[in-house]
């Protein structure tokens, strides 16, 4: 193995590192990736500008159309095993009890997945250090970049 070339930067451990698997459970718990202990939701899908518990910025989140697409992948899974199965098993059942039991157990799981997954969506961002969140104000990485 060739020994790294003099003068280039070597990757060095971050004293403040954000473990992912961490965040994205604090995420999907609706919680501050940052503290675990404030909401990131002020309302049902709405992110809070910052964390009402520590104070971590949240605004730079970029979820955009990410999770509602994971959601329909999900629950559409989940949703055509069950469907197959209960055919399978039951291939009589009548299908007034299919058309009502369905499209509330698809409502149902979409509402429950869907800000579970924009929450680790945006934990997943701050942890990785995406969009915004790397942790520095912006004047400081500016002064620093060359002119």
């Amino acid at each position: 193995m060739a020994a790294p070339a003099q003068g280039l930067a070597h990757p060095v451990a971050d004293p403040q590192t954000r473990p992912v698997w961490r965040s994205l459970r604090r995420g999907f718990n609706q919680r501050c990736p940052a503290c675990g202990e404030g909401r990131v939701f002020g309302r049902f899908l709405k992110v809070n500008p910052a964390c009402p518990a520590c104070g971590e910025e949240l605004h730079h989140h970029r979820a955009d159309d990410a999770p509602p697409y994971a959601t329909i992948v999900v629950v559409g899974h989940v949703i055509g095993t069950l469907m197959l199965a209960v055919e399978g098993f039951w291939p009589d059942a009548p299908i007034w009890l299919h058309a009502l039991f369905w499209p509330t157990l698809t409502l149902m799981m979409s509402l429950w997945f869907l800000p579970r997954i924009k929450g680790a969506l945006v934990a997943y961002q701050w942890a990785l250090r995406m969009h915004g969140f790397e942790g520095e104000p912006q004047s400081t990485v500016e002064a620093a970049a060359p002119a």
